[in-house]
């Protein structure tokens, strides 16, 4: 579909700029469709905006389109990203009268990345509560092989890494009834190959795969250092690939702690990352702790100056400092900052000590604005928040009194969310803890929904539907609880996209729930929690 093309009708919105009256003329003429000029535009829906913003007529703009035209209109608008101008067309009042006719369909915004579309825990998706219930029933299951990364979805795709007799897979299945579209393989180890300790908690792959949209890539990282780039336009055949340890030299982590006989070694956990045309990776060799590779070839672009060990974290986090993109990353030994703009690739921004026991620097590191959360437990049992600019970190806070040792944090309206050992409101701009509450152990993970819920998956598959502060400031509350799955941790991240939920355990075991998320979307107003973030 070119630009200039009918992009949508029934029910939907679109609102646009830069039109000429002519143009204008043109688009109520189409009746039910719309003349669009190729402009950068965003796609927005009832309960909130979503993270996308595609060029029309690319192949990113069509896929979005055939899922409009796939679930029959919908209550949407248009707009463009680089401008607050808005027009509201006719089918935006056509909307607002035939709505109470028609039902409201769930438009799902993707998961392409490690905690999501913008790496941070927070979907504009909704729970799914409708004031009464929560999970309607069970979409489909499947089993994907070992291994604790989480599922990421583009595009009605799911694509998993998982382990089994000597080789790691990729799968990929369809979102809406779990129906396997292809699958390929490539040799791996179950552990890393200087792996120590703890090998009944673990297995396989645990780094989440990174989407990128401009080349359909996915790449994976395996334990044991692969890292390739597999080609979902052609039934994700092998694009390129290399192993970490193999290229830069990667060895065993050593015991950083003053604690003795804590020497841990989970091989490569972290998820890459792209930002333009560079894949970041935290590969903790002697060239460099980041290295960042042409994402279409493999070629080595920069070495960050950082040379610390790897950290056994999830992922990397982007961050703009002062006007310059970084990136945050918890090693072995710091919390750093590198920029990752072109004039000062690889160069440090700020570096803040942190070491734990067993090296357990897992949480990933929580961007807000120009700061950095970094939390972990043993004997660094702490959460601490600083400001980062170009001359590096200042402390803004640092309590003992509550932390994480394995949940990231989720920032939303001012507070700090995470699940681990209880679920925990963390004031962001005090540290102090606002509540706790909820039968969660070391296993858990959680997502802020867009109508302002928090989706707890926890232990060995307890999943849990929890109100935030916006609705329940002084106590923890919860509306729902399901148990989804039952036989052994739950490290993966849970997953939400539009009506559905996905869970997984190391084993492999997945189970895709729907919600009764159209039913529980109010067409026209955005909920209270979604503003501000």
């Amino acid at each position: 579909m070119d630009a200039g093309h009918v992009i949508g009708w029934g029910l939907n919105s679109l609102r646009y700029a830069d039109a000429t009256s002519k143009e204008k003329r043109e688009r109520a003429e189409c009746g039910f469709g719309w003349f669009v000029p190729r402009v950068r535009w965003s796609l927005h829906h009832s309960w909130g905006p979503q993270t996308i913003s595609v060029p029309l007529g690319s192949e990113a703009a069509t896929s979005i389109t055939d899922r409009l035209t796939r679930t029959s209109g919908g209550f949407l608008r248009w707009q463009r990203a680089d401008t607050n101008e808005q027009e509201t067309g006719v089918l935006h009042r056509i909307g607002l009268i035939c709505v109470l006719l028609w039902p409201v369909p769930v438009i799902a915004a993707d998961w392409p990345h490690w905690r999501g579309p913008e790496r941070s825990g927070v979907t504009s998706d909704p729970s799914g509560w409708d004031g009464t219930s929560w999970i309607a029933d069970e979409a489909w299951e499947i089993s994907v092989g070992e291994g604790s990364s989480s599922p990421v979805v583009v595009d009605d795709r799911v694509y998993f890494t998982g382990w089994s007799d000597g080789l790691d897979s990729i799968t990929c299945v369809r979102l809406d009834d779990g129906q396997l579209l292809w699958r390929q393989f490539a040799p791996a180890p179950r552990y890393g190959r200087f792996a120590v300790g703890d090998q009944g908690l673990y297995s396989g792959a645990c780094s989440t795969p990174e989407y990128d949209p401009d080349t359909g890539l996915l790449f994976t990282l395996s334990i044991d250092g692969d890292l390739i780039a597999w080609d979902t336009k052609d039934q994700g055949k092998r694009h390129w690939g290399i192993n970490l340890y193999d290229e830069f030299g990667g060895e065993r982590r050593p015991d950083v702690a003053t604690r003795r006989k804590t020497q841990r070694d989970y091989g490569y956990t972290t998820s890459p990352l792209v930002q333009g045309e560079q894949l970041i990776v935290e590969v903790g060799g002697r060239t460099g702790n980041l290295v960042a590779l042409n994402k279409r070839d493999g070629r080595v672009l920069w070495s960050g100056e950082n040379r610390d060990e790897a950290g056994h974290s999830g992922g990397l986090v982007p961050i703009t400092v002062e006007g310059t993109p970084c990136v945050a990353v918890l090693t072995l030994r710091n919390l750093v900052v590198t920029s990752i703009h072109p004039d000062s690739a690889g160069r440090t921004v700020a570096e803040v000590p942190w070491t734990t026991d067993f090296g357990n620097n897992i949480p990933t590191p929580v961007v807000y604005e120009e700061s950095v959360i970094v939390t972990s437990s043993y004997n660094r049992s702490a959460m601490c928040r600083v400001k980062i600019d170009l001359r590096g970190a200042t402390k803004v806070w640092e309590t003992e009194e509550t932390h994480s040792a394995v949940c990231s944090p989720v920032v939303h309206n001012g507070y700090l969310y995470w699940a681990w050992r209880g679920v925990h409101c963390v004031d962001l701009d005090t540290g102090r803890e606002r509540w706790s509450g909820g039968n969660v152990e070391a296993p858990g993970s959680c997502i802020v929904t867009g109508d302002g819920r928090l989706v707890v998956y926890a232990n060995k598959g307890d999943l849990t539907l929890v109100e935030t502060a916006d609705r329940s400031p002084d106590a923890y509350r919860e509306l729902a609880a399901e148990q989804v799955l039952t036989t052994i941790d739950a490290w993966p991240h849970v997953v939400v996209v539009g009506d559905r939920i996905l869970c997984r355990d190391r084993s492999g075991a997945v189970r895709c729930l729907r919600t009764h998320a159209a039913s529980s979307a109010k067409v026209g107003v955005l909920p209270k929690s979604t503003r501000g973030n």
